[in-house]
């Protein structure tokens, strides 16, 4: 007899394989910006960190693009505007928003996690071959996005993780 975790493990379907590749790349790339001194960052702030941009970003642009839901995204913010690497600061082109800045300790985050990733990726470029590799994340990225699209519009309180 044949039990689930036998079959995810032989045959693994695309959430298994996901939420594997997921996992990996987290493990490594906050372990190696760990080193470099950014310690005290979690996974779960990854989901801002990764879209925050150097001049700044509204917050609900961030959940729009990590998929967490708007609270989500707040409570995240707080975490990392009160471990210094982002702050709140008025929209220059709405007086009403407010855009999430990365500050000097967060833009050198980003630059080391960039660096990691980058080194992450050149290794299985190099493992698979370049052109593989390349399109190996156009079809996944094709696969995502054709996900995403099933689903229709994210409804109100749900998150994607």
């Amino acid at each position: 007899m044949t039990t689930r975790a036998k079959q995810r493990t032989a045959d693994p379907d695309l959430g298994v394989l996901s939420g594997r590749l997921l996992f990996a790349f987290q493990r490594e790339l906050f372990a190696e910006v760990a080193a470099q001194g950014f310690d005290d960052l979690k996974h779960r702030h990854g989901a801002v960190m990764a879209y925050l941009e150097p001049d700044g970003v509204r917050a609900t642009e961030l959940s729009r693009l990590s998929g967490q839901h708007k609270q989500i995204i707040g409570t995240l913010v707080d975490e990392l505007e009160a471990l210094g690497y982002l702050e709140r600061r008025p929209d220059p082109s709405d007086r009403r928003a407010k855009l999430v800045c990365p500050t000097e300790r967060g833009l050198a985050q980003m630059r080391t996690a960039d660096a990691v990733i980058a080194g992450i990726e050149a290794q299985h470029a190099e493992r698979l071959g370049a052109d593989n590799y390349r399109r190996f994340k156009e079809t996944f990225l094709d696969v995502v996005e054709h996900q995403r699209r099933r689903r229709g519009p994210q409804p109100e309180g749900d998150t994607e993780d």
